[in-house]
């Protein structure tokens, strides 16, 4: 049977040797057909690993709680003599005090408030801005942001506000280009940290970073937040100077002047134990957070699960598309195998009532066939992922496009292309197979 297989065969490619121009023109539509699904599968394939390294980058399980400067009234119309005007209600804006009421909800395993301050870096010469930022050891408890080497700030550290900071990899290289920073000092501000860690490098793209609208982590210098409200800028705090400054505004009545940000803290990643209670715990922190500051909307409550799903959504649909598009490709060259193939079996109607009429069976012709529509597709398809993989490299080095081209994405096309070979090649071999022997040897 092995044998009567790989001598039909051999026949079938001499035929496709001795028409060789003719069956690299049939394959040319597997060939971009292939090519056609390995690109769009590496498209598709980046574009998932994009939302991957996004979901990663802002937590899984995370809801995030920034403020808003410039307030949003809600219902606030008061009824006095002159009629109905809004009246502006006080609110203290993001605290740590709103911070500790949320921790306290079910299913929050941990919540990390965050406090920015822009600063100066100096240190032996060398000179750099960073983003100071306040924080606690919850910080680092979701996996997202880990040590490279050093220690987490201690209780003694965050209790008595220590003059203390976990710097990131960028600021390492800038300046501990050769030496090791644990137990050496930085001079952030007017203040001398002395340095107890370094954080992972994060190597977030740009593009990420500008999309997701956050900022260079591997830049940041991390210290206690007690250090931060203490040593620092504490925004909670009523100065001399911010009652200055608004007396000077209420003279200087411009709407379109920036309000001074009066919020303590920038930002809070509330750490939800299971992906269920988002939504639920999202809607009860807005409500909490709205009897705390009075009903003005002065925060904003971040889901990145629900942005990245509503993204994998759209990402989903783009590649089901390309995908169908493609395989209108394979289809085509499957198209032109059996009409290439029909015309063959008109062409060769001699040789095929020949080998009837020598012993030759309805199967041997069938598989005779097979063999060339197969060794077509086979051809087609190594040639194609020849031209996908290139063309996915193309496509990621002058577009910027991530491309991944993935073993499975391979093994896919190519049985796609065989499978074509076999399906559209079946109805002219069963063609050529049926001729009368008799019919056939006549024929001019």
């Amino acid at each position: 049977m092995l044998r009567k297989l790989s001598y039909n065969f051999s026949i079938g490619l001499e035929a496709l040797i001795q028409n060789r121009l003719r069956a690299f023109l049939t394959s040319l539509g597997i060939i971009f057909g292939v090519a056609s699904v390995i690109a769009m599968l590496a498209i598709g394939r980046g574009a998932e690993q994009e939302i991957l390294t996004k979901m990663e980058t802002l937590g899984a399980n995370n809801l995030i709680i920034q403020p808003i400067v410039e307030q949003e009234e809600g219902d606030t119309e008061e009824e006095d003599d002159a009629g109905k005007e809004k009246a502006e209600r006080f609110t203290p804006g993001l605290t740590l005090q709103d911070a500790y009421s949320l921790g306290r909800l079910p299913y929050i395993k941990a919540i990390s408030p965050e406090i920015e301050v822009e600063s100066i870096a100096i240190r032996a010469g060398r000179k750099r801005s960073v983003k100071l930022v306040g924080i606690n050891n919850t910080y680092f408890s979701n996996g997202t942001f880990q040590l490279a080497q050093g220690a987490t700030f201690s209780e003694e550290h965050q209790e008595f506000a220590r003059p203390v900071c976990i710097i990131g990899s960028s600021v390492r290289s800038r300046f501990f280009p050769t030496e090791e920073p644990i137990g050496k000092q930085i001079k952030c501000g007017k203040l001398w940290l002395t340095v107890i860690g370094v954080m992972q490098a994060r190597n977030i793209s740009r593009d990420i970073r500008d999309e997701l609208g956050i900022r260079n982590y591997d830049l940041d210098i991390y210290i206690p937040i007690e250090t931060m409200l203490l040593r620092f800028k504490n925004r909670a705090l009523v100065t001399q100077s911010l009652i200055q400054q608004a007396n000077m505004e209420d003279d200087d009545d411009d709407p379109e002047k920036p309000k001074p940000n009066y919020h303590q803290l920038d930002r809070m990643v509330l750490q939800v134990e299971d992906s269920r209670y988002m939504y639920s715990l999202a809607e009860i922190s807005n409500r909490m957070l709205s009897r705390r500051h009075n009903q003005v909307v002065d925060f904003e409550i971040i889901v990145p699960e629900l942005l990245l799903k509503q993204k994998q959504e759209t990402t989903d649909m783009f590649n089901f598309v390309l995908f169908a598009i493609a395989s209108i490709a394979l289809i085509v060259g499957g198209i032109g195998i059996m009409n290439i193939m029909l015309a063959s079996v008109l062409e060769r109607i001699k040789e095929i009532g020949l080998r009837l009429s020598l012993g030759a069976t309805q199967r041997d012709i069938i598989l005779q066939f097979m063999s060339e529509a197969v060794a077509i597709s086979i051809s087609g398809g190594i040639l194609g992922i020849v031209l996908g993989i290139s063309l996915s490299a193309i496509i990621g080095q002058f577009t910027g496009i991530e491309t991944i081209v993935s073993i499975q994405s391979i093994i896919l096309s190519f049985f796609v292309a065989v499978s074509v070979g076999l399906i559209f090649g079946i109805y002219p071999a069963q063609k050529a197979a049926k001729q009368d022997p008799v019919i056939s040897l006549r024929s001019n």
